[in-house]
Protein backbone atom coordinates (compact mmCIF):
# COMPACT_ATOMS: atom_id res chain seq x y z
CA UNK A 1 0.00 0.00 0.00
CA UNK A 2 1.11 3.51 -0.79
CA UNK A 3 0.25 6.44 1.47
CA UNK A 4 -0.77 9.97 0.52
CA UNK A 5 -0.03 12.17 3.52
CA UNK A 6 -1.75 15.57 3.80
CA UNK A 7 -0.41 18.04 6.35
CA UNK A 8 -3.21 20.41 7.38
CA UNK A 9 -6.96 19.92 7.61
CA UNK A 10 -7.98 23.39 6.44
CA UNK A 11 -9.62 24.34 3.15
CA UNK A 12 -6.97 22.99 0.76
CA UNK A 13 -6.09 19.87 2.77
CA UNK A 14 -9.71 18.84 3.27
CA UNK A 15 -10.55 19.35 -0.40
CA UNK A 16 -7.52 17.30 -1.47
CA UNK A 17 -8.62 14.39 0.74
CA UNK A 18 -12.17 14.48 -0.59
CA UNK A 19 -11.21 14.81 -4.25
CA UNK A 20 -8.53 12.11 -4.21
CA UNK A 21 -10.49 9.67 -2.03
CA UNK A 22 -12.90 9.39 -4.96
CA UNK A 23 -10.13 8.94 -7.54
CA UNK A 24 -7.46 6.76 -5.92
CA UNK A 25 -7.70 2.96 -5.93
CA UNK A 26 -8.35 2.14 -2.28
CA UNK A 27 -6.67 -1.24 -2.69
CA UNK A 28 -3.42 0.56 -3.57
CA UNK A 29 -3.61 3.85 -1.62
CA UNK A 30 -4.30 5.09 1.87
CA UNK A 31 -4.86 8.76 2.71
CA UNK A 32 -3.83 10.32 6.03
CA UNK A 33 -4.46 13.88 7.26
CA UNK A 34 -2.57 15.40 10.19
CA UNK A 35 -3.63 18.54 12.03
CA UNK A 36 -2.93 19.85 15.51
CA UNK A 37 -6.62 20.34 16.37
CA UNK A 38 -10.14 19.34 15.34
CA UNK A 39 -11.54 22.84 14.77
CA UNK A 40 -12.25 23.86 11.19
CA UNK A 41 -12.87 27.63 11.10
CA UNK A 42 -14.84 29.34 8.33
CA UNK A 43 -12.25 32.04 7.82
CA UNK A 44 -14.28 34.50 5.67
CA UNK A 45 -16.62 34.81 8.65
CA UNK A 46 -13.86 36.20 10.88
CA UNK A 47 -14.10 39.51 9.01
CA UNK A 48 -17.83 39.73 9.73
CA UNK A 49 -17.96 38.50 13.34
CA UNK A 50 -16.76 41.84 14.80
CA UNK A 51 -19.82 43.49 13.23
CA UNK A 52 -22.29 40.96 14.64
CA UNK A 53 -23.05 39.20 11.34
CA UNK A 54 -22.02 35.77 12.67
CA UNK A 55 -21.93 34.27 16.13
CA UNK A 56 -18.81 32.30 17.13
CA UNK A 57 -20.59 28.93 16.94
CA UNK A 58 -21.56 29.55 13.31
CA UNK A 59 -17.90 29.64 12.27
CA UNK A 60 -16.46 26.44 13.81
CA UNK A 61 -17.13 22.79 12.97
CA UNK A 62 -15.24 19.55 13.58
CA UNK A 63 -12.64 18.73 10.92
CA UNK A 64 -13.73 15.11 11.12
CA UNK A 65 -17.18 16.08 9.83
CA UNK A 66 -15.66 16.88 6.41
CA UNK A 67 -13.08 14.09 6.12
CA UNK A 68 -14.20 10.87 4.35
CA UNK A 69 -14.63 7.90 6.66
CA UNK A 70 -11.93 5.97 4.82
CA UNK A 71 -9.32 8.67 5.47
CA UNK A 72 -7.26 8.48 8.66
CA UNK A 73 -7.17 11.68 10.72
CA UNK A 74 -4.28 12.09 13.17
CA UNK A 75 -4.69 14.93 15.66
CA UNK A 76 -1.16 15.98 16.55
CA UNK A 77 1.34 18.78 16.24
CA UNK A 78 4.11 18.09 13.72
CA UNK A 79 7.77 18.43 14.59
CA UNK A 80 9.51 18.04 11.23
CA UNK A 81 9.35 16.85 7.63
CA UNK A 82 12.35 14.79 6.50
CA UNK A 83 12.02 14.50 2.70
CA UNK A 84 15.15 12.35 2.36
CA UNK A 85 13.42 9.64 4.45
CA UNK A 86 9.89 10.26 3.08
CA UNK A 87 8.80 10.68 6.68
CA UNK A 88 7.02 13.22 8.86
CA UNK A 89 7.80 13.24 12.58
CA UNK A 90 5.10 14.17 15.05
CA UNK A 91 5.77 15.95 18.34
CA UNK A 92 6.59 13.05 20.65
CA UNK A 93 8.69 11.23 18.08
CA UNK A 94 6.23 9.10 16.08
CA UNK A 95 7.19 8.82 12.40
CA UNK A 96 4.61 8.71 9.57
CA UNK A 97 5.76 7.33 6.21
CA UNK A 98 4.53 8.76 2.95
CA UNK A 99 4.86 8.06 -0.76
CA UNK A 100 3.35 11.39 -1.79
CA UNK A 101 3.12 14.44 0.48
CA UNK A 102 0.77 17.43 0.25
CA UNK A 103 1.69 20.38 2.46
CA UNK A 104 -1.39 22.47 3.25
CA UNK A 105 -0.33 24.03 6.54
CA UNK A 106 -1.62 27.52 5.71
CA UNK A 107 -0.41 30.92 6.80
CA UNK A 108 -0.67 32.73 10.13
CA UNK A 109 -0.60 36.38 11.24
CA UNK A 110 2.54 36.98 13.32
CA UNK A 111 2.24 40.09 15.48
CA UNK A 112 5.45 39.02 17.24
CA UNK A 113 7.44 39.87 14.10
CA UNK A 114 6.82 43.64 14.42
CA UNK A 115 8.40 45.46 17.41
CA UNK A 116 5.73 46.75 19.77
CA UNK A 117 2.73 45.20 18.01
CA UNK A 118 2.23 42.32 20.44
CA UNK A 119 3.18 44.35 23.52
CA UNK A 120 0.77 43.41 26.38
CA UNK A 121 0.01 47.12 26.93
CA UNK A 122 -1.80 47.29 23.56
CA UNK A 123 -2.33 43.79 22.13
CA UNK A 124 -6.07 42.95 22.20
CA UNK A 125 -6.60 46.20 24.15
CA UNK A 126 -6.10 48.86 21.49
CA UNK A 127 -4.38 46.76 18.77
CA UNK A 128 -6.35 43.89 17.22
CA UNK A 129 -6.27 41.46 14.32
CA UNK A 130 -9.30 39.78 12.76
CA UNK A 131 -7.63 36.89 10.91
CA UNK A 132 -7.65 34.71 14.03
CA UNK A 133 -10.74 33.50 15.87
CA UNK A 134 -9.54 34.96 19.17
CA UNK A 135 -8.64 38.28 17.56
CA UNK A 136 -11.98 38.60 15.77
CA UNK A 137 -13.91 37.83 18.96
CA UNK A 138 -11.90 40.35 21.01
CA UNK A 139 -12.39 42.97 18.30
CA UNK A 140 -16.16 42.40 18.33
CA UNK A 141 -16.26 43.30 22.03
CA UNK A 142 -13.91 46.26 21.58
CA UNK A 143 -16.01 47.80 18.78
CA UNK A 144 -19.23 47.36 20.74
CA UNK A 145 -17.84 49.38 23.64
CA UNK A 146 -15.79 51.94 21.70
CA UNK A 147 -16.81 55.57 22.03
CA UNK A 148 -14.91 56.89 19.02
CA UNK A 149 -11.56 58.38 18.08
CA UNK A 150 -8.90 57.46 15.52
CA UNK A 151 -9.54 54.06 13.92
CA UNK A 152 -6.65 52.85 11.77
CA UNK A 153 -7.00 49.82 9.47
CA UNK A 154 -3.57 48.59 8.51
CA UNK A 155 -1.61 46.03 6.46
CA UNK A 156 1.95 45.30 7.60
CA UNK A 157 3.27 43.62 4.47
CA UNK A 158 2.09 41.54 1.52
CA UNK A 159 1.23 38.73 0.90
CA UNK A 160 -1.70 38.26 3.27
CA UNK A 161 -4.78 36.08 3.44
CA UNK A 162 -7.46 37.62 1.20
CA UNK A 163 -5.86 40.94 0.16
CA UNK A 164 -9.22 42.76 0.03
CA UNK A 165 -10.29 41.85 3.59
CA UNK A 166 -8.71 44.93 5.25
CA UNK A 167 -10.51 47.15 2.71
CA UNK A 168 -13.74 45.36 3.53
CA UNK A 169 -13.12 46.02 7.22
CA UNK A 170 -12.73 49.75 6.54
CA UNK A 171 -15.97 49.85 4.50
CA UNK A 172 -17.85 47.82 7.11
CA UNK A 173 -16.55 50.02 9.93
CA UNK A 174 -17.82 53.11 8.11
CA UNK A 175 -21.28 51.54 7.77
CA UNK A 176 -21.21 50.19 11.34
CA UNK A 177 -20.50 53.57 12.94
CA UNK A 178 -22.94 55.32 10.61
CA UNK A 179 -25.69 52.90 11.68
CA UNK A 180 -24.82 53.58 15.33
CA UNK A 181 -25.08 57.30 14.61
CA UNK A 182 -21.50 57.97 15.75
CA UNK A 183 -19.62 58.18 12.45
CA UNK A 184 -18.73 61.84 13.09
CA UNK A 185 -16.91 60.71 16.24
CA UNK A 186 -14.64 58.37 14.27
CA UNK A 187 -11.74 59.15 11.94
CA UNK A 188 -10.97 56.13 9.74
CA UNK A 189 -7.58 55.75 8.03
CA UNK A 190 -6.52 52.96 5.68
CA UNK A 191 -2.76 52.41 5.93
CA UNK A 192 -1.07 50.17 3.38
CA UNK A 193 2.44 49.37 2.07
CA UNK A 194 0.99 49.41 -1.46
CA UNK A 195 1.04 52.42 -3.81
CA UNK A 196 -2.76 52.53 -3.74
CA UNK A 197 -5.82 50.82 -2.29
CA UNK A 198 -5.12 47.50 -4.06
CA UNK A 199 -2.45 45.72 -6.08
CA UNK A 200 -4.11 45.97 -9.52
CA UNK A 201 -4.46 49.42 -11.16
CA UNK A 202 -8.10 49.36 -12.37
CA UNK A 203 -9.32 47.78 -9.15
CA UNK A 204 -7.12 50.06 -7.06
CA UNK A 205 -8.66 53.16 -8.66
CA UNK A 206 -12.20 51.87 -8.08
CA UNK A 207 -11.58 50.88 -4.46
CA UNK A 208 -9.60 54.05 -3.77
CA UNK A 209 -12.57 56.06 -5.00
CA UNK A 210 -14.83 54.15 -2.63
CA UNK A 211 -12.53 55.01 0.29
CA UNK A 212 -12.67 58.69 -0.68
CA UNK A 213 -16.47 58.61 -1.00
CA UNK A 214 -16.71 57.29 2.55
CA UNK A 215 -14.30 59.88 3.95
CA UNK A 216 -11.71 57.19 4.72
CA UNK A 217 -8.16 58.55 4.59
CA UNK A 218 -5.79 56.53 2.38
CA UNK A 219 -2.18 56.37 3.59
CA UNK A 220 -0.18 54.49 0.90
CA UNK A 221 3.49 53.43 0.80
CA UNK A 222 3.62 53.00 4.59
CA UNK A 223 6.22 50.39 5.52
CA UNK A 224 5.80 49.76 9.25
CA UNK A 225 9.00 49.70 11.29
CA UNK A 226 7.57 49.55 14.81
CA UNK A 227 4.65 50.46 17.05
CA UNK A 228 5.15 52.67 20.10
CA UNK A 229 2.82 51.06 22.65
CA UNK A 230 3.17 53.93 25.14
CA UNK A 231 2.21 56.70 22.70
CA UNK A 232 -0.02 54.52 20.47
CA UNK A 233 1.83 55.58 17.35
CA UNK A 234 2.78 53.61 14.22
CA UNK A 235 6.22 54.52 12.86
CA UNK A 236 7.27 53.73 9.28
CA UNK A 237 10.70 52.93 7.86
CA UNK A 238 10.92 56.54 6.61
CA UNK A 239 9.92 57.82 10.08
CA UNK A 240 6.35 58.83 9.21
CA UNK A 241 4.10 58.61 12.26
CA UNK A 242 0.41 57.70 12.44
CA UNK A 243 -1.32 57.91 15.84
CA UNK A 244 -4.27 55.66 16.69
CA UNK A 245 -6.83 55.03 19.39
CA UNK A 246 -7.92 51.69 17.90
CA UNK A 247 -5.65 49.85 15.47
CA UNK A 248 -7.02 46.99 13.40
CA UNK A 249 -3.96 45.47 11.81
CA UNK A 250 -3.04 42.61 9.53
CA UNK A 251 0.31 41.51 11.00
CA UNK A 252 3.05 40.00 8.87
CA UNK A 253 1.71 36.71 7.47
CA UNK A 254 4.03 33.70 7.59
CA UNK A 255 3.82 30.03 6.77
CA UNK A 256 4.01 27.41 9.51
CA UNK A 257 7.23 27.26 11.54
CA UNK A 258 7.26 23.55 10.65
CA UNK A 259 8.46 24.59 7.18
CA UNK A 260 11.43 26.46 8.69
CA UNK A 261 12.27 23.55 11.01
CA UNK A 262 12.28 21.28 7.96
CA UNK A 263 14.43 23.70 5.93
CA UNK A 264 11.90 23.65 3.09
CA UNK A 265 10.72 27.26 2.78
CA UNK A 266 11.59 30.81 1.82
CA UNK A 267 12.13 33.65 4.32
CA UNK A 268 8.37 33.72 5.08
CA UNK A 269 8.15 29.91 5.47
CA UNK A 270 6.30 29.37 2.19
CA UNK A 271 7.19 26.29 0.13
CA UNK A 272 8.66 27.09 -3.32
CA UNK A 273 6.60 25.31 -5.99
CA UNK A 274 5.84 25.44 -9.69
CA UNK A 275 3.05 28.05 -9.84
CA UNK A 276 1.05 26.05 -12.40
CA UNK A 277 1.27 22.52 -10.90
CA UNK A 278 2.17 23.13 -7.19
CA UNK A 279 4.93 20.52 -7.38
CA UNK A 280 7.88 21.31 -5.11
CA UNK A 281 10.85 22.80 -6.95
CA UNK A 282 13.11 20.46 -4.98
CA UNK A 283 11.22 17.21 -4.33
CA UNK A 284 9.38 15.16 -6.94
CA UNK A 285 6.84 13.67 -4.50
CA UNK A 286 5.91 16.79 -2.53
CA UNK A 287 3.23 19.36 -3.39
CA UNK A 288 2.21 22.50 -1.50
CA UNK A 289 -1.32 23.86 -1.84
CA UNK A 290 -3.40 26.70 -0.47
CA UNK A 291 -1.68 29.35 1.61
CA UNK A 292 1.35 27.15 2.30
CA UNK A 293 2.88 27.63 -1.16
CA UNK A 294 4.80 30.59 -2.58
CA UNK A 295 2.67 31.00 -5.73
CA UNK A 296 2.17 34.69 -6.62
CA UNK A 297 -1.62 34.52 -6.23
CA UNK A 298 -4.11 35.72 -3.65
CA UNK A 299 -4.04 33.67 -0.45
CA UNK A 300 -7.81 33.23 -0.54
CA UNK A 301 -10.18 30.29 -0.37
CA UNK A 302 -11.15 30.62 -4.03
CA UNK A 303 -7.52 30.07 -5.06
CA UNK A 304 -7.40 26.87 -3.00
CA UNK A 305 -10.67 25.75 -4.60
CA UNK A 306 -9.56 26.31 -8.22
CA UNK A 307 -6.06 25.01 -7.50
CA UNK A 308 -7.27 21.74 -5.97
CA UNK A 309 -9.59 21.11 -8.92
CA UNK A 310 -6.57 21.20 -11.25
CA UNK A 311 -4.27 19.43 -8.79
CA UNK A 312 -6.55 16.40 -8.41
CA UNK A 313 -6.38 15.57 -12.13
CA UNK A 314 -2.67 16.34 -12.27
CA UNK A 315 -1.94 14.12 -9.27
CA UNK A 316 -3.47 11.09 -10.96
CA UNK A 317 -1.23 11.69 -13.99
CA UNK A 318 1.78 12.30 -11.77
CA UNK A 319 1.54 9.00 -9.86
CA UNK A 320 1.12 7.17 -13.18
CA UNK A 321 4.39 8.60 -14.42
CA UNK A 322 2.71 10.86 -16.98
CA UNK A 323 3.28 14.61 -17.49
CA UNK A 324 0.86 16.84 -15.63
CA UNK A 325 -1.30 18.56 -18.25
CA UNK A 326 -3.35 20.89 -16.03
CA UNK A 327 -1.93 24.40 -15.62
CA UNK A 328 -3.24 26.70 -12.89
CA UNK A 329 -3.55 30.29 -14.13
CA UNK A 330 -3.78 31.99 -10.72
CA UNK A 331 -7.57 32.28 -10.90
CA UNK A 332 -9.15 34.00 -7.90
CA UNK A 333 -12.49 35.61 -7.28
CA UNK A 334 -13.72 37.38 -4.21
CA UNK A 335 -16.83 39.09 -2.94
CA UNK A 336 -15.95 42.41 -1.31
CA UNK A 337 -18.29 43.68 1.39
CA UNK A 338 -18.75 47.44 0.96
CA UNK A 339 -21.18 48.07 3.83
CA UNK A 340 -24.88 48.90 4.11
CA UNK A 341 -25.93 45.56 2.58
CA UNK A 342 -23.92 45.92 -0.63
CA UNK A 343 -20.81 44.33 -2.08
CA UNK A 344 -18.57 44.01 -5.12
CA UNK A 345 -17.13 41.00 -6.91
CA UNK A 346 -13.70 40.73 -8.50
CA UNK A 347 -12.38 37.95 -10.77
CA UNK A 348 -8.73 37.82 -11.87
CA UNK A 349 -5.63 35.65 -12.38
CA UNK A 350 -1.83 35.85 -12.73
CA UNK A 351 -1.98 37.85 -15.94
CA UNK A 352 -5.31 39.70 -15.89
CA UNK A 353 -6.38 42.24 -13.31
CA UNK A 354 -9.99 42.57 -12.05
CA UNK A 355 -12.17 44.10 -14.77
CA UNK A 356 -15.81 45.26 -14.93
CA UNK A 357 -18.44 43.05 -16.54
CA UNK A 358 -20.80 40.24 -15.47
CA UNK A 359 -20.08 36.91 -13.74
CA UNK A 360 -20.24 33.98 -14.26
CA UNK A 361 -22.33 34.26 -17.46
CA UNK A 362 -21.64 37.10 -19.94
CA UNK A 363 -24.37 39.79 -20.01
CA UNK A 364 -26.68 37.63 -17.83
CA UNK A 365 -24.47 37.52 -14.74
CA UNK A 366 -26.19 37.61 -12.30
CA UNK A 367 -23.22 39.11 -10.39
CA UNK A 368 -21.80 42.46 -11.59
CA UNK A 369 -18.01 42.76 -11.48
CA UNK A 370 -16.28 45.76 -9.89
CA UNK A 371 -19.67 47.32 -9.14
CA UNK A 372 -21.57 47.61 -5.88
CA UNK A 373 -24.81 45.65 -5.68
CA UNK A 374 -27.11 44.02 -3.15
CA UNK A 375 -26.74 40.72 -5.00
CA UNK A 376 -22.99 40.62 -4.41
CA UNK A 377 -23.58 41.07 -0.67
CA UNK A 378 -26.08 38.21 -0.69
CA UNK A 379 -23.58 36.11 -2.64
CA UNK A 380 -21.00 36.67 0.08
CA UNK A 381 -23.44 35.51 2.76
CA UNK A 382 -24.59 32.52 0.69
CA UNK A 383 -21.01 31.32 0.28
CA UNK A 384 -20.91 30.05 3.87
CA UNK A 385 -23.51 27.36 3.01
CA UNK A 386 -21.65 26.54 -0.23
CA UNK A 387 -18.37 26.26 1.69
CA UNK A 388 -19.64 23.85 4.37
CA UNK A 389 -21.83 21.73 2.08
CA UNK A 390 -20.20 21.69 -1.34
CA UNK A 391 -16.68 23.10 -1.52
CA UNK A 392 -15.04 21.34 1.44
CA UNK A 393 -16.60 18.02 0.49
CA UNK A 394 -15.11 18.23 -3.00
CA UNK A 395 -18.47 18.45 -4.74
CA UNK A 396 -18.92 20.06 -8.15
CA UNK A 397 -19.44 23.83 -8.25
CA UNK A 398 -20.38 25.30 -11.68
CA UNK A 399 -17.49 27.78 -11.94
CA UNK A 400 -14.48 27.07 -14.14
CA UNK A 401 -11.10 26.69 -12.46
CA UNK A 402 -9.62 28.71 -15.34
CA UNK A 403 -10.48 32.41 -15.53
CA UNK A 404 -12.62 33.35 -18.53
CA UNK A 405 -12.50 36.71 -20.30
CA UNK A 406 -16.06 36.24 -21.57
CA UNK A 407 -18.35 38.99 -20.35
CA UNK A 408 -15.56 41.25 -19.09
CA UNK A 409 -14.93 44.81 -20.28
CA UNK A 410 -11.33 45.64 -21.00
CA UNK A 411 -10.13 49.23 -21.08
CA UNK A 412 -6.99 49.93 -23.05
CA UNK A 413 -5.21 52.74 -24.73
CA UNK A 414 -4.73 53.12 -28.43
CA UNK A 415 -2.77 55.75 -30.27
CA UNK A 416 -4.97 57.58 -32.73
CA UNK A 417 -3.53 60.43 -34.75
CA UNK A 418 -0.63 60.58 -32.33
CA UNK A 419 -2.95 60.88 -29.28
CA UNK A 420 -3.86 58.29 -26.66
CA UNK A 421 -7.53 57.37 -26.53
CA UNK A 422 -9.18 55.04 -24.01
CA UNK A 423 -11.37 52.38 -25.59
CA UNK A 424 -13.85 50.15 -23.76
CA UNK A 425 -15.08 46.95 -25.34
CA UNK A 426 -16.35 43.50 -24.43
CA UNK A 427 -13.74 40.77 -24.43
CA UNK A 428 -15.28 37.68 -26.05
CA UNK A 429 -12.31 35.35 -26.33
Amino acid sequence: MRNLLVLGGGTAGTMVANKLYKKLDRKEWTITIIDKDDEHIYQPGLLLMPFGVYSPEELIKSRRHFIPKGVEFIQSAIEKIVPELNQVFLVGGRAIDYDQLVIATGTTPRADQTPGMSDPKVWKKSVFDFFTFEGSLALRDALANWEGGRLVVHITEMPIKCPVAPLEFAFLADAYFTERKMREKVTISYVTPLEGAFTKPTCSRALGGMLSDRNIILEPDFMLEHIDPEQKIMVSMDEREIPFDLLVTVPLNMGDDLIARSDMGDELNYVPVDKTTFLSKKYSNIFALGDASDIPASKAGSVAHFAVDIFAENFMQHISGQPMTGKFDGHANCFIESGAGKGLLIDFNYETEPLPGMFPIPVVGPFPLLKESRLNHLGKLAFRWIYWNLLLKGRWIPISDQMSMAGKHRAFEEKQNGEKKEVDHYAHH
